[in-house]
């Protein structure tokens, strides 16, 4: 039987947002959604209501089985920035209405390179005909590649 994921990734004002259907055999993923939503101008606290509800609303709404979320990524040397900060905040606002929703497993970019097949996240995402052997269905716009790759790697988990 097909599932339906969403693969998620924050950043400090929006959040790539791909929806696909997993085939249960070794076929593409079908691509049925790729947005971004955006987090609202003027009080963090009342957009990050509104984007807790769109992304609630949406998994419910969809039939969405599980979620893949891009976890954070350790940010090097220095002390974090107030953009780290705030893209930390949108993915526990995600990642918190997801799960009141359905199952989530948060991946990092570092964990599927090293566990997926033999070259890192960015190989992938500028490999076209990796993309055209992997997806089918809607249009996936290139910036919405890393996001895909969440849930093709899950998907091999």
């Amino acid at each position: 039987m097909t599932s339906r994921w969403l693969g998620l990734s924050a950043s400090k004002d929006s959040v790539i947002v791909v929806d696909a259907e997993i085939p249960d055999d070794d076929g593409p993923i079908v691509v049925r959604m790729d947005d971004t939503w955006k987090v609202q101008k003027g009080d963090r606290s009342a957009a990050y209501n509104v984007l807790h509800q769109q992304c609630a609303d949406h998994i419910k709404e969809n039939g969405i089985d599980a979620v893949v979320v891009k976890a954070s990524a350790v940010a090097g040397k220095g002390s974090a920035t107030l953009g780290l900060l705030l893209s930390a905040e949108v993915r526990g606002v995600v990642i918190a209405a997801a799960a009141s929703q359905c199952p989530v497993k948060a991946l990092s970019k570092a964990v599927i390179s090293r566990t997926y097949g033999d070259r890192n996240v960015d190989d992938y995402v500028g490999d076209d005909a990796f993309w055209a052997d992997k997806t089918t269905g809607g249009t996936l716009r290139k910036l919405s590649r890393e996001t895909t790759m969440l849930i093709v790697a899950a998907r091999n988990d």
